[in-house]
C-alpha cells in the first residue's frame, strides 16, 4: 500500500507502476524500486545502464574485496557512524514536516496528503 514516496509522482513513474501492474515489464518496476542486492559491481565503460552485475561472479572476487577493503577503509578515515555501528544515526535526524511519520499514519487510516505523489501511485493491495 506504499505511494512511492521517496519518488514524486511523473509520467515515467506510472508508466512503469501500470506495467507492473498488468504483470508487463516487471524488470522496469524491479530496476526502478525494487530491492537492491547487497553487493553490486558493474563496468560501466561497457554496461553503462550498470545492467549486469558482477558481484557475483568468481572472477571478480578478488577485485571486489580489494575495493571493499578500500572503502571501508575511507569510510573509517571519515568517521562515518556505519563502520562503528552507529548507523541508524541517519534514521533519527528530526523531522519538521506534516508528513512525518507517514507511513505509520497512512497504515493506521489517516489520510495524509502527499503533494509530490499521483493518488495512482498508491498500491491498492500490498505488495509481495
Amino acid at each position: 500500500i506504499t505511494g512511492y514516496l521517496n519518488c514524486d509522482g511523473s509520467p515515467t513513474k506510472t508508466q512503469i507502476l501500470d506495467l507492473r501492474r498488468a504483470g508487463a515489464n516487471r524488470q522496469f518496476w524491479q530496476w526502478s524500486f525494487g530491492k537492491r542486492p547487497a553487493e553490486e559491481m558493474y563496468r560501466v565503460k561497457s554496461d553503462p545502464e550498470c545492467l549486469e552485475n558482477l558481484a557475483s561472479r568468481p572472477e571478480y572476487r578478488e577485485l571486489k574485496e580489494e575495493l571493499r577493503k578500500q572503502l571501508f577503509s575511507e569510510l573509517k578515515t571519515q568517521d562515518d557512524p556505519r563502520m562503528f555501528g552507529r548507523g541508524n544515526v541517519f534514521d533519527d535526524y528530526p523531522v519538521a514536516s506534516p508528513t512525518k511519520n507517514y507511513y505509520e499514519r497512512f497504515m493506521k487510516g489517516e489520510k495524509v496528503k502527499a503533494g509530490w505523489v499521483n493518488e495512482t501511485d498508491y498500491e491498492k493491495e500490498p505488495l509481495e
